[in-house]
């Protein structure tokens, strides 16, 4: 890879890192106005919890699409650690191309159900559920393309370094 595309890279790497503490930092100001409002003016307002069930699911989906690594993914690493390299390589192979057909396949209805919800509103701050749910369709693809790039790896015998169980860690 050039070293401009890397550092291109590299940026939108750090600006969806930011993006993430942004939206954090938003849940956690908004889960404190709730506290204050509620248990402190005794003035429950439902629109804190909106915005927070909002940044939790944006958190989620975008911090999975853009922001973990794969190598920092929770995975069932017995199997895994126990056989070797080719193996390893073809059981990452299997599982990207099983998950790339999967989310293929559910992507044409996933784009149609978030065109549908257009109609629906959120019931505080009425934001329309097709932007609420677009970060699922921006998901899917992303899967897509992550898992085809892995199986890329797999496939010409890269990605699937030698397991070291001195580096197994919380990802800490």
């Amino acid at each position: 890879m050039s070293p401009p595309l890397r550092n291109a890279g590299r940026w939108l790497y750090a600006r969806a890192e930011n993006l993430l503490a942004a939206m954090l930092a938003t849940m956690f100001v908004v889960f404190i106005v709730q506290i204050v409002f509620r248990y402190l003016l005794n003035l429950p307002i439902g629109w804190t919890h909106e915005i927070s069930v909002v940044m939790w699911l944006w958190m989620v989906l975008f911090g999975t699409a853009f922001v973990v690594r794969d190598s920092e993914e929770i995975r069932f690493d017995i199997l895994y650690g126990a056989v070797g390299p080719r193996v390893r390589r073809a059981m990452v192979l299997a599982s990207s191309l099983t998950l790339v057909v999967l989310f293929a396949i559910s992507l044409p209805a996933v784009i149609d159900y978030i065109l549908f919800m257009k109609v629906e509103r959120t019931a505080y701050l009425k934001i329309r559920f097709d932007y609420l749910y677009s970060i699922y369709g921006i998901f899917a693809v992303a899967m897509i393309v992550r898992q085809l790039y892995l199986a890329w790896q797999a496939a010409w015998g890269r990605g699937a370094d030698d397991f070291d169980h001195s580096k197994v860690s919380s990802g800490v």
